[in-house]
């Protein structure tokens, strides 16, 4: 599973632990959505 750093958006991978971003150090990270077009109905 992917997950995004909330402070500088970078990808990193699911680590064994606690999660801290290498880059800016920071510990908020947000699940990556999978990019899935949507159908919406224009009725």
């Amino acid at each position: 599973m992917t997950y995004v750093c909330a402070q500088c958006k970078k990808k990193l991978a699911q680590e064994e632990g606690a999660l801290r971003c290498p880059y800016c150090g920071s510990r908020i990270f947000v699940k990556e959505r999978p990019n899935i077009p949507r159908e919406v109905s224009t009725d």
